[in-house]
């Protein structure tokens, strides 16, 4: 029997304490409330996110375990270090974070558990305006064929989603991000809830426990707010992860 969790007012921004989340299905804290910006970084603070489908109130998750990935940690696979030493694409970073999230979408249409509607889009374009939501864009030429966005609070990234239009595009991505935030002293890329494909890039579980202390550790540190560019003299080598 699914057991009844609490419901968020829309003028009410405390959250449940993370401990309450469900066991199945795993991390659902809370429903209702809304995607007020102040909201959604309370939420993140708290190692909460929101995930719901369109139709659905919004669901609010803290899963246990974490995923989570350590910059230093990004693993390569073989046809990624290929890339890597040759590639003719271009990275930048906060160029089009619109386009970015909208093609993360396009990319999970009809997919179960598409989360990202376009109140989403909406609020985490706003978090971008205010220098805390960061996208990552791969380039050929004009045309966006890869890239991932997310969250940036003190010294952890909150990673959403990515895309890919051409093949390893969002791992190159991936890669660029994770590189960049060791030159800027990030300590850890929250990856939400396990998947294979992530796992094979670095990426480990951890108690729901340890995240609450890793959250504790990092984000009271010094971020990077503002709009983000990419160092220009930035280099990423198959020996470096």
């Amino acid at each position: 029997m699914l057991m009844p969790i609490p419901w968020l007012e829309s003028d009410d921004f405390h959250f449940p304490p993370i401990e309450q989340a469900l066991t199945a299905p795993n991390g659902l804290l809370a429903a209702g409330g809304d995607l007020h910006v102040e909201r959604l970084l309370e939420a993140y603070r708290q190692g909460i996110f929101p995930w719901y489908e369109s139709g659905q109130p919004i669901l609010w998750w803290s899963p246990d375990p974490r995923l989570v990935l350590k910059p230093a940690q990004l693993r390569l696979s073989r046809s990624l270090k290929k890339l890597l030493k040759r590639h003719p694409y271009v990275i930048s970073m906060d160029q089009d974070f619109a386009a970015v999230i909208l093609a993360c979408a396009t990319a999970r249409r009809g997919e179960a558990g598409t989360w990202i509607t376009d109140d989403m889009q909406s609020a985490y374009t706003e978090l971008h305006a205010r220098g805390l939501a960061h996208s990552v864009e791969v380039w050929s030429g004009t045309s966006l064929v890869g890239g991932l966005y997310g969250i940036a609070l003190g010294q952890i990234f909150f990673g959403e989603s990515m895309f890919s239009k051409e093949d390893n595009t969002s791992k190159l991505a991936l890669a660029y991000l994770a590189k960049q935030l060791q030159v800027w002293g990030y300590q850890l890329i929250d990856c939400q809830v396990s998947s294979e494909h992530l796992v094979s890039l670095g990426a480990s579980d951890i108690s729901r426990t340890q995240f609450k202390q890793e959250l504790r550790n990092f984000l009271p540190e010094p971020g990077k707010p503002g709009h983000w560019l990419i160092d220009p003299d930035l280099v990423v080598s198959d020996d470096e992860f």
